[in-house]
Order: structure tokens, then C-alpha cells, then sequence
């Protein structure tokens, strides 16, 4: 009964193991009748051990006498039996342009070394059917057909031609800036500056009208007059007298002018100390009268006008050289500009050639 069961299981592995490495090669054609000029494909198939190696036919453009091989397609690789076994596919594309019955030899396909063939294969091949009794029924060629025109294919071309012209005229523009060269010209308004003692009794006026005297605010009003009798000294003097106390002042005005000259503004400056510092509190009379000592002090030291003196301009006129900068930024303008109308040009002309 063992000698039984081992004699059958042998036999089933054997069987097994043989089946494994069957090969089976087959070569179908999807139509075995075709019209002259017209295509059939053929494939071949390879069933074989998924560790066995194949190699298929090495086809070039003739297959047979008549029939031409019009394309090859990659081999198809497709595992079965959980990997065990490997389906390997090929195509080839065939045609013929003479009538006849063609005989397919068998495709070779070598595994493992070992030729295995496909079976035979026929190809019949028709003429196209003519009537030869009715000649009339036969046409020439036909005249060549006028494309209906369509704004969709004439937009893109219509669209671009008008941005070129704003594009080009830009460029122009951009090409006789840089030729000229020229240098820029700009035009700035000034302020006439004007004499020393009439901005000094400008400024004078001001206090006169803000009367800060008259609001118990002392201190406000001599800051504001000294500070504008300091300012006049310093322009028509030509020394800095904001940064100067009151008796230098006075000893430097002493140089050029007399010391009975300088005895109302010095009170003027001994007023204003005291209630800057002392917090003294002078009289109506007392601030009216330094008012006027300091009027009467830029009346006496002006500079006299001249009769001829010419108006001072209210606007100049400043001329600058073109800058590097400026002509580098021309010169990237003008060639963005050019490249941009010479692929608008080839465009157009690119399309008018297809639609035309």
C-alpha cells in the first residue's frame, strides 16, 4: 500500500514538473483578408517557466516576398500562476500592395537555446474592385477648397499687429532720446531771500499783533524780540549772535559801531535778561519802549538799498547731464522693445503663412 501511494505521488510531481516547463509558441492574425494597401497585425505568443529566457524572431521590413513589415511593437510581458509561468506577446503590423495568396511561414522563437515554431499563417490579399464599364463614373482631382474665413484665427494676428504700433512708436521715442544726448533740463521756484532788516521787521510785526506783553507773558514776548534781533545781527553782521550772550553781543558790535548807538539795545538785552532770569515783571511803558529801541536799532544798521539793485529770480534753471544709470535703462528699453516687435513680426508672419 506505501509502495502505492509513492509510486502516484512521483508521479504527479513529474507530471507537475513537466508541465512547468511546457513552451507553447502560437501566432494569430486578426484578418486573413485584406485589401491592397491596407493593414493586419499578427501575434505571437510565448508561454513558458517564468526562470526561462526567450528570444523572438528579428523581423526587418519584409516578412515574405509581397508582404512588408510596417511596424514591431515592444514585447507585452505577463506573469500567471502566481510568477510560475510568463506569457510574453509581440506584435507586427503587416501590409501588402499586390494581390495574391501569400503563405506565412512559421515564427521561430528560441527559449532557453531550444527553437520552438508557430504555426503557418495565410494572407490573402484583394484588389480594390474597378468598374471598367462605366468609364464615366471615374473623376479627376477635385480643385483645392477655400477656407471660410473665421474671426477666431485672425484675432491673435489682428490683436498683436495693433499693440506693435504703440510698441514701435515707443522704440522710436527710445532711439532719438539716446541719439540726442541732450542734457536734462529742470526748472525749480525759489523763494527770493529776502534783506535781513525786512524779514527782522516781519517777524517784528507778528509780535506786535500776538501782544504777549498784554497777557502777562513777559518772558514769551522778550524771547521772541531778542531771539529776532539776534537773528537780524547774525545775517547783516555776518557773526553767529544766537550762540552769544548779551554783553558779547555788545562788545562785538562795539568794533564797528559807537557805544551811544548801542545804549538802547543794550537795555533792551539788561530788560530782557532780568526776566528771562530774575523773573522781573517791567512796565507797559517800559515794553513798549523796548519795542521801539529795537526798530530803531535795524532802521539805523540796514544796508542801504541800491536804486539799480536787480530783483532776485523766483526760479532757476538747473542743467544736469544725462546720468549712466539713465542710459543703461534706455538701452535695456530699446532691446526689450526690439525683441518684443521682432517675435510679434515672426508670429504674424508665422500664422499668415498657415491661414493663407
Amino acid at each position: 500500500m506505501n509502495r502505492t501511494i509513492f509510486l502516484i505521488l512521483l508521479l504527479l510531481f513529474t507530471t507537475n514538473r513537466t508541465t512547468a516547463q511546457i513552451v507553447t509558441v502560437e501566432a494569430k492574425i486578426d484578418s486573413s483578408q485584406i485589401l491592397i494597401g491596407e493593414q493586419a497585425k499578427i501575434q505571437l505568443q510565448v508561454a513558458m517557466d517564468s526562470k526561462q529566457n526567450a528570444s523572438f524572431p528579428h523581423l526587418t521590413d519584409t516578412l515574405v516576398r509581397g508582404v512588408e513589415i510596417v511596424e514591431t511593437s515592444k514585447i507585452d510581458t505577463q506573469y500567471l500562476n502566481d510568477r510560475q509561468r510568463l506569457l510574453l506577446t509581440q506584435e507586427y503590423t503587416i501590409t501588402s500592395f499586390d494581390s495574391a495568396l501569400y503563405y506565412l511561414p512559421p515564427l521561430s522563437v528560441r527559449v532557453n537555446n531550444k527553437e520552438y515554431k508557430s504555426k503557418a499563417l495565410a494572407l490573402k490579399v484583394y484588389s480594390i474592385p474597378v468598374d471598367t464599364l462605366n468609364p464615366d463614373h471615374f473623376f479627376g482631382q477635385k480643385t483645392i477648397m477655400s477656407v471660410p474665413f473665421a474671426w477666431e484665427d485672425w484675432r491673435g494676428i489682428i490683436g498683436l499687429s495693433l499693440l506693435s504700433i504703440p510698441l514701435l512708436a515707443l522704440l522710436v521715442y527710445l532711439i532719438i532720446r539716446i541719439r540726442d544726448n541732450k542734457p536734462i533740463i529742470r526748472r525749480v521756484k525759489v523763494d527770493p531771500k529776502l534783506p535781513p532788516h525786512i524779514l527782522a521787521m516781519q517777524h517784528i510785526e507778528k509780535v506786535k499783533e500776538e501782544k504777549s506783553w498784554q497777557n502777562n507773558q513777559p518772558k514769551e514776548y522778550y524771547t521772541e524780540l531778542t531771539d529776532i534781533i539776534r537773528t537780524y545781527i547774525k545775517n547783516r553782521f555776518g557773526f553767529n549772535a544766537l550762540e552769544m550772550t548779551s554783553s558779547e553781543i555788545i562788545d562785538k558790535l562795539m568794533e564797528t559801531k559807537k557805544k551811544d548807538e548801542l545804549n538802547e539795545l543794550k537795555s533792551l538785552f539788561q530788560t530782557a535778561d532780568l526776566v528771562k532770569f530774575a523773573k522781573h515783571n517791567p512796565l507797559i511803558n517800559e515794553n513798549d519802549a523796548n519795542l521801539i529801541h529795537a526798530i530803531e536799532f535795524i532802521n539805523e544798521t540796514k544796508e542801504a538799498e541800491e536804486e539799480n539793485q536787480k530783483p532776485q529770480p523766483t526760479e532757476i534753471t538747473i542743467i544736469e547731464k544725462r546720468s549712466l544709470r539713465t542710459k543703461i535703462i534706455l538701452i535695456c528699453g530699446i532691446l526689450v522693445l526690439s525683441l518684443s516687435i521682432i517675435m510679434i513680426i515672426v508670429y504674424v508672419i508665422a500664422q499668415l503663412a498657415n491661414l493663407l
